[in-house]
């Protein structure tokens, strides 16, 4: 026999309000998108099969795997610098993902002392940076920082720090500052847009090491990162090796017809060739 209607809503607000999501509500907070964790030797053994691997091959790639338009940020999320000898500034790496959000808090007018002390107290307290301790050689910092306004979330000093702690470079859906500077130390930086303006009062960080959006596509601790002239792709990274796998092979493909046509027209045969 069927209940009665007015006992099947109750029976479905019990359950509603019963269900974590309502104890998250409550201020409980729950993560939907579960992080994976990988060891050190796990990610050198994926890195090692994207070595040289440029967005296009791996665009491929996910094609051929079923993943047609999957992964590719949006063309906003751009070079800082391009080393067209070298490519230098080119990007293969695994993600680090640290989400920003604008901050409610401001500074008042205080004394040139104050302030130090009020911006000290914001970098190391309220809103550090938590993922350096997380970096390893290989990985990518990914942040996500869109909303953040004209922030420089990133700049010269910082993205020192991270390049010591073994990272290869930076992807972010917002801004960096001291922008000459990060080109002249040659750290690979995709980015949206210069930010002028200093963390303190204009933004916090929210969440490290969990999924995150960037360039309008989905980001993952772990996921695999390739970064060059074209753009950004992110390959999730249970897709990793079939990816990479599919991708070599029309690298290579590549590389023989490009060479047959440079003997052909006399150039020196070079690195994207040989």
């Amino acid at each position: 026999m069927a209940m009665p209607y007015h006992t099947v809503r109750l029976v479905f607000f019990l359950w509603i309000a019963l269900t974590p999501l309502a104890a998250n509500q409550a201020g409980g907070g729950k993560n939907f998108i579960l992080a994976k964790s990988y060891s050190p030797e796990e990610d050198a053994r994926i890195l090692k099969l994207f070595e040289g691997l440029r967005v296009a091959d791996v665009s491929d790639g996910m094609d051929i795997a079923g993943l047609q338009d999957v992964g590719l940020m949006s063309p906003e999320i751009r070079p800082l610098w391009r080393d067209t000898e070298n490519f230098e500034h080119q990007i293969r790496g695994i993600a680090v993902t640290v989400r920003y959000v604008p901050a409610n808090k401001r500074a008042s007018k205080m004394t040139p002392e104050e302030f130090k002390q009020w911006e000290g107290k914001w970098y190391h307290e309220l809103s550090p940076e938590p993922f350096v301790e997380l970096l390893r050689p290989g990985s990518v910092i990914v942040i996500d920082g869109g909303e953040d306004g004209d922030t420089g979330t990133i700049g010269s000093n910082n993205s020192l720090v991270w390049k010591s702690r073994g990272a290869r470079g930076i992807i972010t859906s917002g801004g960096a500052r001291d922008t000459d500077e990060v080109i002249k130390q040659k750290i690979p930086l995709y980015y949206r847009r210069p930010g002028r303006g200093i963390r303190p009062g204009r933004n916090e960080v929210e969440s490290v090491n969990r999924p995150v959006m960037c360039g309008g596509v989905l980001v993952r601790p772990g996921d695999v990162i390739v970064a060059d002239g074209d753009g950004v792709i992110v390959v999730p990274r249970e897709h990793a090796e079939a990816v990479a796998t599919a991708a070599r092979a029309i690298l290579d493909e590549d590389k023989t017809g490009r060479r047959k046509l440079y003997e052909k027209l006399g150039m020196p045969l070079d690195r994207t060739v040989k």
